[in-house]
Order: C-alpha cells, then structure tokens, then sequence
C-alpha cells in the first residue's frame, strides 16, 4: 500500500440506505475522459516503447552527475519565469531567493550545472503562470491530458504557453532571414527543452512505467491527484487530534521500496497459459546464475507483481542468494481476468486453489527452460498474500499431487479472518464521520493537500507524518477502497451481474466509478460475491459459510501439521483482534512465529531487524531436500 495511492473522482452520496456516508472532495471534471484517455495510452506508448528503451543507453552513456548538471543547467535558464511570477503573485522574498540562487548558480554553479545555492541552503520559490493565474482566481474546469507534457487543466495549459514565452532561449536566433517568418525557426529552444525535458525523464521514467503497468487504471489516480497537487491552497500541517501510532505506522510501509533503481529492469517478464481458464497469467522473475532455492512472492490486497513492496522483498530476497518470481494477488485485476475461475475473489478455497494451480504452471515453466538453476522453493506472502499462503500450507496434500508443493511457507502480516480484516477498512474509510459535519468537507481536502505536499518533497523514515487519528485511518481506508473499486469494475466487466445502474464503458469511466465508490467491502460480498457463488456454485451460500471458509481458524489442524510455515506479525497490526493473536500463538510453535510490538499493517517492512527475521524465516532452504511430486 502507497501513501500516495489517492482517491479516485469526487463526490459521494452524503448517505446511502439511510446510513451517512464519506463525501470527497471534487476533482477538476473531466468532461473530456475518452479523449484524455487515449492521449494518456499515446503518452504511455511513448514512455514504454521509446523513452524507457532509449534511456537505459543513454544513462549508461551519460554518468549521472552529468544528467544531474543537465537538469540544473535547464532549470537555471528559466529563471526569468519564477521571477516574473514570483512578482506577480508577491512573493517578494521568493523573488529574490530566486535571484540569489541563480546568481550564485550562474557564477559559482558553472553556469548552472552545479547547484551550489541549495548546498548554501537558499531557499527554492517554484513559480509558474499557472500557479500565478489560480492565485488571480482562476479556478480550473477542465482536466487536459497533453501529449507528451502529461496531465494538465484549461488553466495550466495556458500558463505553460505563457512559461515558454518566457523562456529566454525563445528569442535566441528567432528566424531565418530567408523566410521572414519568426515562427519557422525555433531551433535552439525547440532542441534544448527536448533535450532536457528527456534528460530529466531518464531518470524517472522506469518509476513512471512501473507505475502505469502496477495500477489497474493509473489515469485516475493521475487526474485526482493532479487536482491536489495543483490547487491554489497550501495544506495546513497542524495536527489537532491526538494521532494512532498503529495507523502511522502502517503508512510508513511506503519507506520499504526496492534499493537499486535498475533492479525492476534485471526482471523478466513470463506468462504461462492456465488450464483452468485457457488464458495467459503473467509473472515477473530474478534468477541468480547458479542453483539457488526459488522465492515465489504474493503481495497484498489488490497488489501487481510489481508493486513497490513486491519489488522490494524480490530485491531483498535476492540480494541474498535467492531466485524470485512476482505475481499479483488474487484480487488484482491482472489475476482475476487470466487466472480466476471465479469471477469475483473472495472465497478462499476457490481463490486459494486458482493461486496453487497458476504458481504450479509457473513452476513447470521455470523448470522447463532453467532446470539446473532451480532449487528448492519458498511460498512467501504479505497481507492478503500471506493469508493464502497460509491457506495452501494448510490444505496441502502429502501423497502424490500434481499441483506445486513449497519447502517454506513465510506469511508476513498476515490477517486471521477475512470478513474481520475487511470491516476494519469499512471502519477507517469511514473515520472522518468523526468530525463534525460542518467540518468534515474542509478536513477531507486538508488530509488531500497534506499528502499532495509531501509527495513534493523527500520522505525518509525519520519524517513525522502530520496526521491525526482520523486522517490517517481515512488515507489508508481510502487507499483500500479504491481497491476495491478496481475489483467491482473488473469483475463486473467479466460477469456483468446486472447491480450497477451505469454502463461499463472502457474510456467513460466517471458515473460508473462514483457508483462503485457508493459500496463497502461488506456491501461487496452481500450484493456481489453471495449472489454470485448462488447463482454459480454454491446454491447453499450464506455470510456464515463464507465468513467460516474465510478464517484460518478453520484450517487450524492442517497449519499446525505443517513444520514448514513461518509467521512474521506486529501486535498491533489493526487486522488483527486480540484473539486472533492468542490463536496465533497457539497454533505456531514459538520458533516458527514473531511478533514484533509495533509496525502496525506492514509498517516496519523497512526496519533492519524485520528483514534480517525474513531472512531467517527461509533460513535452512538451500539443503532442505524437495518433496517428490
């Protein structure tokens, strides 16, 4: 889960059946979304299919103090435009640090390659003419995705003509004398903002593509976000309720992230055709170069193969000497539609059985083409993820079986009951009730700013993250919800069930999305999943068949058969109720479960002392002997 994994499109209604209800702050409208769409597939082309190829070259070619120097170069020239902005919205101490900073950069920098005015701690004033039209009252009205420029409003469009104009490299050689025409020649300008607008893309370009194929529908959460990111209103930081160090704790989770940023490079991308379905599902894996045991890493709710968190236990575990393979969880909409037989997850035998058999055809493929790099195997998950490793290590067979037996069940975070689990997210989606209602509007869009502040500056895992109890229950209850969202949308998609009002459509996603935000995880599982499995499997299907099915209590007998499981968890990790933990710690000998005090949900991935407990946790694989299939 992502700090910044924001809200998807505006209002809510203040109550449905009679019960109140969340309303979020508006995004700009996107009267314009099908043809906003399509620019962002051509933007999303481009990055995949020429600008991540060509800039892995080029950052091999180009050391990178030098693409940094680029970088400082380009900025340093338009020094005239955060000037003459700065002016006019009356920042005048930010016109003249601005000043200072590029005397000093221009002279001492070289120039401007060298940065030297941050290094003697002058202060940054970014403006732009869009931020200097929303100080004038411009208020925008329509989201724009540019082409190549990326997302954009009416307002900002312009302020990035009025930002060229004020480009000094515009007016060097305007023309050519032989024509007489000023707009036929802009050479130098033309060439060196390319230049440097994919100098500074090299660098994050990989980040960009990761996200675009990790995110189910990655242009919603971009048109949200820009809303915040771009509004005329500086966030007020001060925190006025006392704050929950579980739900503070589980947001630092965005702290654990992959090392090396080439490592999502080295990765291979697979894809095996599932029998049960006759489509293709699709695998990211590292293989070190000799014989090493493999690690096959499920992720949480909703998650991809190549979510932040996924890319850094693969990371970690391979630094280490393992081989690892990515998927996406069984809620994510990459496994739902190749992998699932079901067409809604949320039943753990169905779910669970899916997951075995998809990891089986990955294992036999692996196997097939790298025979002698392959050892023995680990099953390890996180979140969701770890609840159905838990379930296959518990429901595995020993005598002969054609499906995919692991060496090592290693379950980080796992929660014990499902329908627990999920009401816990129904409650902190709905933690700003809390607020009077007078308040509750104004809150909401503060906590928006606040992150859409942060996510403009470096966060460390020593950053006090400025939010109170409900503010912080709410981002990660919103970030679960969205999930959510995406797992209505691609379900429905699949098996229309007939209970959405609005109409699937693909570049027309708005009414359908504001529809979908209207249904809790409980509403979720009574009016999709029940009706789904009645109709389909389980005529006899009840909330308490399902609630049972989906606790691991019930599967008590086979985890405690099974030596090979380890279980890592926080005591206050808010997905798990007291009782869950006595049971834990009756069901798992003491040498196979830690519990560490604090991390809330996931929190602490990026603490030294819980990897190096990962780590212990597949200790003993590489001469553990595999079982015979």
């Amino acid at each position: 889960m992502a700090l910044l994994t924001l809200a998807l499109y505006g209002e809510l209604p203040a109550q449905t059946n009679g019960e109140p209800r969340v309303m979020l702050p508006r995004s700009v409208p996107d009267p314009l979304e099908p043809l906003n769409r399509v620019v962002w597939g051509f933007n999303k082309g481009v990055m995949i299919g020429v600008i991540k190829p060509t800039s892995r070259v080029y950052r091999f070619a180009v050391a990178k103090p030098v693409r940094r120097g680029i970088g400082n170069f380009g900025h340093n020239l338009t020094f005239p435009g955060r000037l003459i902005n700065n002016a006019l919205q009356g920042k005048w101490a930010g016109a003249r640090d601005e000043t200072y900073r590029f005397a000093c950069n221009t002279t001492v920098g070289v120039a401007g390659f060298f940065d030297v005015a941050t290094r003697w701690k002058i202060p940054k004033s970014d403006a732009d003419f869009g931020q200097t039209f929303g100080q004038w009252g411009w208020d925008p009205h329509c989201f724009i995705m540019l082409p190549v420029f990326g997302p954009s409003n009416e307002r900002d469009t312009l302020g990035l003509a009025a930002d060229t104009a004020a480009n000094p490299l515009l007016y060097i050689s305007p023309y050519k004398p032989e024509t007489g025409n000023p707009l036929t020649y802009l050479g130098p300008y033309t060439y060196f903002s390319y230049a440097v607008m994919y100098n500074d893309l090299s660098d994050t370009v990989n980040e960009t593509v990761r996200f675009s194929q990790a995110e189910m529908d990655p242009y919603s959460e971009i048109q949200y976000a820009w809303t915040f990111a771009r509004a005329n209103q500086v966030a007020d930081f001060q925190v006025k309720g006392e704050p929950d160090k579980a739900s503070l704790e589980t947001i630092e989770s965005v702290f654990f992230t992959y090392k090396d940023p080439e490592f999502p490079l080295h990765g291979r991308n697979g894809s095996v055709l599932i029998p049960t379905t006759d489509r293709k599902l699709k695998f990211t894996y590292w293989l070190q170069p000799g014989r090493a045991p493999v690690v096959y890493i499920v992720p949480g709710l909703g998650s991809h193969r190549l979510s932040q968190s996924s890319l850094a236990l693969a990371e970690l575990v391979f630094r280490h000497g393992y081989s690892a393979v990515c998927v996406s969880s069984v809620f994510n909409s990459e496994f739902m539609e190749a992998a699932s037989t079901s067409a809604l997850p949320g039943y753990l035998p169905v779910d669970g059985q899916d997951l075995r058999v998809a990891l089986t055809e990955i294992d036999r493929r692996l196997r097939r083409d790298h025979r002698d790099r392959l050892g023995e195997t680990a099953l390890m998950g996180y979140s969701m993820g770890a609840f159905d490793s838990l379930y296959l290590a518990a429901t595995t067979t020993n005598g002969p079986s054609p499906l995919i037996r692991f060496d090592r069940y290693v379950a980080i975070s796992t929660p014990v009951r499902l329908v627990y689990g999920l009401s816990r997210l129904d409650e902190f989606y709905d933690a700003p009730l809390g607020w009077p209602a007078a308040e509750r509007a104004d809150n909401l869009e503060n906590t928006l700013l606040k992150v859409a502040s942060l996510s403009r500056g470096t966060l460390t895992p020593q950053t006090s993250l400025p939010f109170d109890a409900i503010e912080s229950k709410f981002l990660i209850g919103m970030t679960f919800r969205f999930m959510l969202r995406d797992v209505i949308y691609s379900s429905q998609r699949r098996a229309n069930q007939g209970v959405l009002r609005q109409p699937l459509h693909t570049l027309r996603r708005e009414p359908v999305y504001n529809e979908i935000l209207q249904y809790s995880y409980r509403d979720y599982f009574d009016r999709f999943v029940l009706p789904y499995y009645r109709s389909h499997s389980l005529p006899e299907a009840s909330s308490e068949t399902f609630a049972a099915a989906d606790d691991l209590k019930s599967y008590t007998d086979g985890l405690r058969a099974n030596p090979n499981i380890r279980v890592i968890v926080n005591q206050n990790d808010f997905l798990l109720a007291d009782d869950d933990l006595t049971w834990l710690r009756a069901t798992i000998a003491p040498d196979r479960l830690t519990v560490f005090a604090e991390g809330g949900h996931l929190g602490n991935l990026s603490n030294s002392t819980v990897q190096q407990t990962i780590l212990r946790a597949l200790g003993g694989l590489h001469s553990s002997p595999r079982p015979t299939e």
